[in-house]
């Protein structure tokens, strides 16, 4: 599990300064075909529930899981419900053969695909004398751990690895929407603590006379529920805290969205988005649409 107070960048940036500037970096932290596990909580109870979640979500997907904060979340005094703890819970360790498991098996496999969801049992070191040991490294091997470079176990490999991350779509934290059923065809997408000032922007577009839908993203892999909300709507704007539209840019790639749907709403300045530029974008992005459209009907005409 790895948290990320995000800041300003390149490089050291501007220290005490905020942004959501590593999405594009944590979500492919690797090279190879490779994507990970984010979380992204907006408040500071969501960073406490989250992380707990993450310590599951990591043993039982065996991967990693990293929580996106940043530093206006890390930093700055926040209005919080009291952080709660259930001294009943106990973490979920994932798939872990036990003694007896081991015994009742005929061979154990460590990356053997035994449910078709992609996540192999492991088993934990002194469970058993003589069962469940495997030798395994970095590079590539086969279902039963062993060293290979054949071409065949590698593709089976890879294919399961894609298998887990859909898996991990109905595992990890939910959207949450802002409305029970649709109002129209426009829409918006955030994250984070972008969340507030979003909202208080729809308050402001609907008193304008934009009503819009919303979306809060709250982990990847996206759920279908996602690609759902999108394709309902004609056009979607994604608002984010960096200047390259990150989140943007992932939802393309990942979901295979026509990029002229969804539209930037965008602040990198350091400092916390508003509701103010939130709605001047959209407001903006209005405009000149419908004086696009207006210039084309009268030239038809």
């Amino acid at each position: 599990v790895l948290i990320d107070v995000q800041r300003t960048g390149p490089s050291t940036g501007m220290p005490t300064r905020t942004q959501q500037s590593d999405l594009t970096s944590a979500f492919y932290a690797s090279h190879g075909d490779t994507k990970q596990v984010l979380l992204f909580p907006a408040t500071p109870k969501e960073c406490f529930d989250f992380t707990a979640d993450a310590f599951d979500l990591t043993e039982r997907l065996q991967t990693p899981v990293l929580v996106m904060t940043d530093l206006d979340l890390g930093m700055n005094d926040h209005l919080s419900p009291p952080f709660q703890w259930d001294d009943q819970r106990r973490y979920d360790r994932g798939k872990v053969h036990s003694a007896d498991d081991l015994e009742k098996l005929q061979q154990f496999g460590r990356y053997q695909d035994v449910d078709g969801d992609g996540i192999p049992y492991r088993t934990i070191p002194g469970t058993h004398p003589t069962k469940g040991s495997y030798f395994t490294r970095g590079s590539s091997r086969d279902e039963m751990a062993r060293y290979t470079e054949d071409s065949e176990p590698y593709v089976r490999n890879m294919d399961r690895l894609l298998k887990k991350w859909n898996t991990a779509k109905d595992l990890v934290p939910a959207p949450e929407f802002y409305q029970e059923k649709d109002k129209g065809n426009q829409a918006m997408i955030f994250f984070g603590t972008s969340t507030y000032a979003a909202l208080e922007a729809m308050e402001q577009l609907e008193a304008a006379g934009v009503p819009m839908d919303a979306m809060r993203i709250r982990a990847t892999p996206f759920s279908n529920a996602v690609r759902d909300f999108i394709g309902r709507h004609k056009t979607v704007y994604i608002v984010e805290q960096n200047r390259d539209a990150q989140m943007r840019s992932i939802l393309i790639n990942e979901l295979e969205i026509d990029p002229f749907k969804l539209i930037p709403v965008l602040n990198y300045d350091g400092m916390p988005i508003t509701a103010e530029a939130i709605t001047k974008q959209i407001s903006r992005t209005l405009h000149n649409a419908s004086n696009g459209q207006a210039h084309a009907e009268a030239q038809h005409s």
